[in-house]
């Protein structure tokens, strides 16, 4: 009786081999980290929490933990994937020393948070200069979307409490700044909450809003050329009134709650006020109209405030609700944006659902839960995953072109990340051998040669 071969081929496993590299394709975001000079800025950021005679350089103990979570870890000792690399990673701390850092950090309060992201500001400037035409700002524009993200806790840990959905854990307020159809989108704000923090508190949208600014290029932090988005728990009266008298104001778009008055306001909008909502194409959406309120229904408000309402025939099997009129969902934002057309502030204002693919791909980047037990310690953890974040954002920025450019961290892992290679060392030079018959090599080589093109940062 012959044996049974089966559909994959079997082979023998023995360890011993050498000069393999996993994760080699990890080296496009090491080069990231030295053409952006993301790790002179932070060593410099961190510098006063460096110990005499130290041997592990604080800042690179924090980017090789970022660099573990955009690698696809999900706590601090995953950092052990990298020193299984020192031919890739360079030298890389223990575990002990690693939680001793973060510790140090915690303890260090608004002092070391400060620094890191004024490391990260700095870089992202730069990044957004070397860019060119494919920086976020490239059309002199910026938009920055604020959403809340549940982040569960299947342990005791501190702030972690009952969430409005009935689960348990913390509600941080997240913010990205969008990259539009053609990329992705980086994070510049993540405010620690409790499980039990509100959906609509004010004071800590405003918060966000201005850890958010801090993170753009000077000239982005005040005016109409950023755009702030949110859904309707940002629409209260107080975040509003704060966005308008903000210097020389911002931009707003933000999500309103159908009101009674709203509601009422509505039924009186004659049928020829009604405009056709678009798509991204321009092209008529079936089904969906928007209009402008005016009137008592913006008493109250600031002055420049512009309320349109989007109606549309429900999904079938969709369920209405109370607020809903004549058979038709009732959506409404406001803002303070003149000189466009209804339509497009509509449109403009739905593609604030971006931010769910933001906050996704976050969940999948080291913000699926909080691994350290104090709020402290994860305040710091939350400055990881977003350095990680940075990272997968700005190296396709940098990097990627066509369709690859828009791949999301779980593609860039299976496709790029993940390549096995060679390290050969010929001369005093370190050549990776990437597998020649992977699918993806192309693009590996073709990435790290525009990343190896841009200057050396000063």
């Amino acid at each position: 009786m012959s044996k049974r071969i089966g559909p994959y081929p079997r082979v023998h496993v023995r360890d011993g081999g050498g000069t393999v590299v996993s994760q080699a394709g990890g080296v496009l975001l090491a080069e990231t980290i030295r053409r952006t000079g993301l790790d002179t800025a932070i060593s410099a950021a961190l510098a006063p929490w460096r110990r005499p005679r130290a041997v592990h350089d604080p800042g690179k103990i924090l980017l090789d933990v970022a660099l573990a979570v955009a690698l696809g870890g999900d706590c601090l000792s995953d950092v052990a994937m990298l020193r299984a690399e020192p031919g890739l990673f360079g030298l890389v701390a223990s575990d002990p020393t690693v939680s001793r850092l973060v510790d140090t950090l915690a303890g260090a309060g608004p002092r070391a948070l400060t620094a890191i992201r004024r490391a990260r500001a700095e870089v992202r400037e730069r990044v957004w200069m070397l860019a060119g035409a494919d920086a976020p700002n490239a059309d002199g524009q910026v938009t920055v979307d604020i959403d809340g993200v549940l982040v569960l806790a299947h342990s005791d840990k501190q702030d972690a409490t009952a969430t409005w959905k009935k689960t348990f854990g913390h509600h941080p307020l997240v913010a990205f700044v969008d990259h539009g159809p053609a990329g992705s989108g980086e994070p510049v704000a993540a405010l620690l909450r409790p499980g039990n923090a509100g959906s609509n508190t004010a004071a800590d949208h405003i918060t966000t809003t201005q850890l958010a600014l801090a993170q753009l290029p000077k000239r982005h932090r005040r005016g109409r050329s950023t755009l702030v988005r949110t859904d309707s728990a940002g629409g209260t009266h107080e975040f509003l009134n704060w966005l308008t008298t903000r210097g020389r104001w911002l931009s707003y778009s933000v999500g309103m709650t159908i009101t009674d008055a709203i509601h009422h306001a509505v039924l009186q909008v004659p049928g020829s006020a009604w405009t056709p909502a678009v798509e991204p194409g321009g092209q008529v959406r079936d089904g969906a109209w928007v209009a402008e309120l005016a009137g008592d229904v913006l008493k109250g408000w600031p002055a420049e405030i512009r309320l349109i309402v989007r109606k549309e025939r429900p999904h079938p099997g969709a369920q209405l609700r109370f607020t809903d009129a004549d058979g038709m969902r009732l959506t409404c934002f406001a803002t303070n944006t003149t000189g466009s057309p209804i339509a497009a502030l509509e449109l403009r204002h739905r593609q604030r659902a971006r931010a769910e693919d933001r906050i996704r791909n976050a969940r999948d980047t080291g913000l699926r839960n909080l691994p350290l037990h104090h709020t402290t310690s994860n305040r710091i953890w939350l400055e990881i995953v977003q350095l990680a974040l940075d990272l997968l954002a700005w190296m396709p920025m940098l990097a990627l072109t066509g369709t690859a450019r828009r791949w999301e961290p779980k593609k860039l892992r299976l496709r790029l990340f993940s390549a096995a290679a060679r390290l050969v060392t010929t001369g005093r030079r370190h050549i990776l051998r990437l597998a020649r018959h992977w699918p993806w090599t192309h693009v590996i080589t073709s990435a790290f040669t525009r990343l190896q093109a841009l200057p050396n940062p000063g």
